[in-house]
């Protein structure tokens, strides 16, 4: 009995150290570049600075929440910047002739049409999901530029959606950190959550123990979907206009995110917590440039980077983790 107890200790202390990598040093990055921006700049630390940092992330964190539970399932979503785009275009279109109501209506529903239809070529038809949304990605980003027939459509009595601040928090911040504590309690408590897990870690065997991998993917595309179109509701609220460039690249922020955060390509790991932290180093990473007067094109540059040392670090631990198994 003692043995065994001491095998099971061992084998925890081994998960635990396993965990370790996955967070901590994107934790320390973050404090080395909270500490080296404190130092260069004495607007950093400002409250309303870290108010500035927070609302940025807000569009690209709401479609972080499903973006992370599809790459644990070992999936992707490409869609969501051109999506958000649409979003935004539909919105303008639909506000200034119809209302705030109608237009809300009309940019969900499109996210929930556009969330079928990856869920279909991806579990229905067998698409792989890369291709799947890289297509509706292409696809999306014409259709935004037709709508406007490439030009920006002004909207009016709209900015409360996302320049609102309620308690003195900009509403952006509310909605994201709701949908992240939703996010949160998914992947720790929920079944859909550890289904997540199970798909991405071996798709076959979770399809043998009775899990409906193609109805929790499916699912997971319509949140995607529906998220993206919030963001972009969003998004043109800021801007008091619909511009179908607004959300160019969003994609690549919410993918080095996620993987910054521990979340694997191949699927069967990630947290919604490592996701966050991802997401507000790239944001301080982001601010601390602008404050220090850096071309915003090297933010870019800066972003392609982390994404490139996330995915390095990501390979390598997953061949450190095959040579001990």
């Amino acid at each position: 009995m003692s043995n065994r107890k001491d095998t099971e200790l061992e084998q925890e202390q081994a998960k635990s150290r396993r965990r370790i990598p996955d967070v901590a040093p994107l934790l320390g990055f973050l404090v080395l570049l909270t500490v080296f921006f404190t130092v260069t700049s004495p607007y950093f630390l400002d409250p309303d600075n870290f108010k500035n940092i927070f609302v940025a992330l807000a569009v690209t964190g709401i479609i972080c929440v499903p973006g992370t539970m599809l790459m644990i399932a070992g999936q992707v979503d490409l869609s969501v910047g051109s999506a958000a785009a649409v979003s935004g275009m539909i919105l303008a279109n639909v506000v200034n002739d119809y209302g705030i109501t109608t237009g809300l209506f009309a940019v969900l529903a499109f996210g929930l049409v556009l969330g079928i239809v990856n869920g279909f070529f991806v579990t229905v038809v067998g698409v792989n999901s890369l291709i799947t949304t890289l297509g509706t990605l292409a696809t999306l980003y014409g259709i935004a530029l037709l709508i406007g027939n490439g030009q920006t459509l002004m909207m009016k009595n709209f900015e409360w959606l996302g320049t609102a601040q309620p308690a003195g928090i900009p509403l952006p911040i509310f909605i994201f950190f709701f949908i992240a504590v939703i996010g949160i309690i998914t992947l720790r408590r929920t079944r859909f959550g550890r289904s997540l897990y199970a798909i991405g870690s071996n798709p076959n065997a979770a399809r043998v123990v009775g899990i409906r991998s193609n109805r929790i993917l499916f699912a997971s595309f319509i949140l995607s979907g529906l998220s993206s179109a919030l963001a972009g509701a969003i998004l043109t609220s800021q801007l008091s206009a619909g511009d179908p460039n607004a959300a160019r690249g969003l994609e690549l922020e919410v993918i080095t995110a996620i993987v910054l955060g521990g979340a694997s390509l191949a699927g069967g790991r990630g947290t919604m917590w490592g996701t966050i932290i991802g997401l507000t180093t790239i944001g301080v990473l982001n601010n601390g440039l602008i404050l220090l007067d850096v071309p915003t094109f090297w933010q870019r540059v800066a972003q392609g980077l982390m994404l490139i040392l996330a995915v390095s670090f990501d390979a390598t631990r997953e061949r450190l983790a095959s040579k001990r198994r």
